[in-house]
C-alpha cells in the first residue's frame, strides 16, 4: 500500500514523534510504500512578531500552505490513504480537504483530546475537566487560558475546534479517525465526532528483554514529573504513609525539586533524573513493579506497554487508558485516584505476596504478546486503511 504519512513535529520530542517514527517503520518493514511529510514547531520562532503571530493564529484554523504542501505531496508520490498524526499549528485541517480533492482516504490518528479540548489533556486545576466536551465552540478554555496558560494562545485553537465543527469537517472530510483506547473514544463521540468512524487500535513496541530472573529488588517510577502524572500521590504514599521499600523515580519535569527534596529525605527514595530509553528499560528489569499514578485521562502511555513487554507488574490508578490496559489482579493493581494511602496499601500487598506477583508478571506477558505487538498493529492498521479506502470511495460515488 502507499501512504503518506503527515506529522507535526513538537519543539520538544514527544511520545506522539516516537509513534509516529515508530508507525512509519512498522509500515516499511511490511514492504508498504510510505512518504513521509513532516512540519516542525521548531521553526516557530520563541517570541515571534505580532505579525508573524497573527498569521500563525490564522494558519492554526486554515493554513494555506499547509495545505499546498499536502497536495504538492499527494501529486508526487500518488498515496493511496493520507494518514495523519498531529496537525497542530502548521498543517490544519485544511490538509483534509487537499487530500478529499485528490480523492484519497483520509485517516487521523488522535494522540490528545485537542479536537473536544483547546488545552488537550482534558484536564484542569488539579482535576479531570470536560467543560469544552461536546460544545461547538470550546469558550471555557479560552476563559481559563487552558492552552499554555494563555487566552491569546487558547483563542486560535478554539477557534479552529469551532469553525470545523460548524463547518463539518470533523463529520465529512475524515474518513477513519483513530483512538487508542475506549475511554478516549467515549470522549470523542460525546465530543459530536461520527461514532462509526472512530476506531481503536492502541500503540505497540518491539521489546523482548527475556525471562525476569528475580522479584526485583524496587518500585519504579518513569515519566515527567508534573502534577497530572500523579508525583505528589507518589511522594505521599512513601512520605506519609511509612514505606520502606526502594522507589526509585526517573524523570523530569516542574515537580523535579519537590523530587529531590523527597529523596534528601527519605533515605528509601532515590531520584535518578532523566534516563534514556535503554536506561528506563533496564531499571525495569530489576523493578519489582510500575508504579503510574496519573490523576488524568492519559492518551496511550507507552511506559505501560513496555511494562507489559517486560513481564513487569503495574500498580495504575484506576482512570482512563490505564485502567484498560492493566487488568486488575492480573497484570497488575489498580488504586483510588489521588489517593496516597491506597496506593501505599497496593505497594503492601504486592511486597507480602513475592509469588503472586510473578504470576502477574507473567501475564503481563502474555497480554503484550496478545495485544501490543508489531505484527498485532500491522493487521490493525490494514483493517483501518482498507475502511477508509471503502469509506472514501462510498463519498465520490
Amino acid at each position: 500500500m502507499r501512504v503518506l504519512a503527515v506529522h507535526n513535529r513538537y519543539q520538544q520530542a514527544g511520545g506522539e514523534d516516537v509513534v509516529f517514527a515508530a508507525e512509519v517503520e512498522l509500515l516499511r518493514s511490511y514492504g508498504h510504500t510510505v512518504t513521509e511529510l513532516i512540519f516542525d514547531n521548531r521553526e516557530i520562532p520563541e517570541r515571534p512578531a505580532p505579525l508573524d503571530a497573527a498569521r500563525l493564529a490564522l494558519g492554526t484554523v486554515w493554513s494555506r500552505k499547509g495545505a499546498a504542501r499536502v497536495r504538492a505531496m499527494i501529486r508526487e508520490h500518488r498515496p493511496e490513504v493520507v494518514h495523519f498524526h498531529n496537525m497542530f499549528p502548521l498543517v490544519s485541517p485544511a490538509a483534509y480537504y487537499a487530500a478529499r480533492a485528490e480523492r484519497l482516504a483520509v485517516v487521523q490518528t488522535l494522540h490528545n483530546y485537542r479536537l473536544i479540548c483547546p488545552g488537550s489533556l482534558l484536564y484542569r486545576d488539579g482535576r479531570v475537566c470536560q467543560d469544552c466536551v461536546g460544545r461547538v465552540v470550546p469558550w471555557p478554555g479560552v476563559l481559563h487560558g487552558c492552552y499554555r496558560g494563555s487566552r491569546a494562545q487558547t483563542a486560535p485553537v478554539a477557534a479552529m475546534v469551532g469553525a470545523h465543527r460548524l463547518g463539518g469537517t470533523w463529520r465529512n472530510l475524515v474518513d477513519r479517525y483513530i483512538v487508542l483506547s475506549q475511554v478516549a473514544r467515549d470522549q470523542f463521540v460525546a465530543g459530536g465526532l461520527p461514532e462509526d468512524r472512530i476506531v481503536i487500535k492502541p500503540n505497540f513496541v518491539e521489546l523482548d528483554l527475556g525471562e525476569r530472573s528475580s522479584p526485583g529488588e524496587y518500585y519504579l517510577y518513569a515519566g515527567r514529573l508534573a502534577a497530572e502524572k500523579g508525583v505528589e500521590t507518589l511522594l505521599r504514599a512513601w512520605t506519609e504513609h511509612g514505606r520502606r521499600e526502594p522507589l526509585h523515580i526517573v524523570g523530569d519535569g516542574p515537580l523535579a525539586p519537590q523530587v529531590e527534596a523527597a529523596a534528601q529525605a527519605s533515605p528509601s527514595i532515590r531520584y535518578l533524573g532523566r534516563l534514556d530509553r535503554a536506561a528506563v528499560l533496564e531499571q525495569m528489569r530489576h523493578a519489582r513493579a510500575l508504579i503510574f499514578p496519573s490523576v488524568w485521562y492519559e492518551g496511550f502511555p507507552m511506559i505501560l506497554v513496555e511494562a507489559l513487554a517486560s513481564g513487569l507488574p503495574v500498580i495504575a490508578s484506576r482512570l482512563g487508558a490505564a485502567a484498560e490496559i492493566i487488568e486488575d489482579g492480573v497484570t497488575g493493581l489498580h488504586f483510588t485516584v489521588g489517593s496516597a494511602a491506597d496506593l501505599a496499601a497496593k505497594v503492601d500487598w504486592v511486597s507480602q505476596h513475592t509469588e503472586a506477583t510473578a504470576e502477574m508478571g507473567r501475564a503481563a506477558r502474555c497480554t503484550y504478546e496478545a495485544k501490543y505487538t508489531g505484527a498485532r498493529n500491522h493487521d490493525q492498521l490494514m483493517a483501518i486503511y482498507q475502511a477508509a479506502l471503502e469509506e472514501s470511495r462510498r463519498s465520490h460515488a
